[in-house]
């Protein structure tokens, strides 16, 4: 499994400097007594997606990572979305317009269920924006749902909380978004951790 390296790569142009700081910004400026949700996007449509939302004024969150691409005659550092067809959105249901979201090119729409979106807990939105931003190597897998659940207690990740789990001869702790199906791992020491688990083995 290939692993990517997140955040502001040593010699990268101020292009793509611009674009991951731009995201950590949005993120900071989250309005109060709002909710996360998670937006369907087509097919490579995420980047222009967050752009137009960001022209009307809707708070998002689009994670990105960077990384390089050998091409036949160069090597190129690019950035992508994290969650390839997601990004997020925070709104208040109650008074802000859905319509307006939905009506935005490349956005097909709310993930949640037959009573309407569902909103994402703040903590694990928040431990994605941490890893990115900490610069430490990580991955995207499908969704665990298994192994110990621990927090971090110590380094730059300390508050996180994730589930531990085995990858080769790696430990990896698991931080996951269960709306969307997807988890982000990210290497620890089992000794920067503690168990959250009654029972711990």
């Amino acid at each position: 499994m290939s692993q990517l390296k997140y955040g502001i790569a040593e010699g990268c142009g101020r292009e793509i400097q611009e674009e991951l700081q731009s995201m950590a910004c949005k993120f900071d400026q989250a309005p109060c007594g709002t909710n996360w949700y998670a937006v369907w996007t087509r097919s490579r449509q995420e980047k222009v997606a967050a752009s137009l939302l960001d022209a009307l004024g809707v708070h998002h969150f689009l994670p990105m990572k960077s990384e390089w691409r050998q091409w036949s005659d160069r090597k190129q550092l690019v950035t992508t979305p994290l969650f390839a067809g997601y990004l997020f959105v925070r709104m208040n249901l109650a008074i802000d317009n859905r319509l307006q979201v939905l009506k935005i090119p490349g956005i097909a729409g709310f993930v949640g269920n037959s009573t309407g979106p569902s909103p994402i807990p703040d903590h694990q939105i928040e431990s994605i924006h941490t890893v990115l931003k900490s610069k430490v190597e990580c991955s995207v897998l499908p969704l665990f749902k298994e192994g110990e659940r621990v927090r971090v207690v110590r380094g730059v990740l300390t508050g996180i909380e994730g589930k531990l789990v085995r990858i080769s001869s790696a430990i990896r702790l698991v931080i996951s978004v269960e709306l969307i199906q997807k988890s982000l791992t990210v290497n620890v020491s089992p000794r920067d951790v503690l168990a959250l688990d009654r029972h711990v083995a």
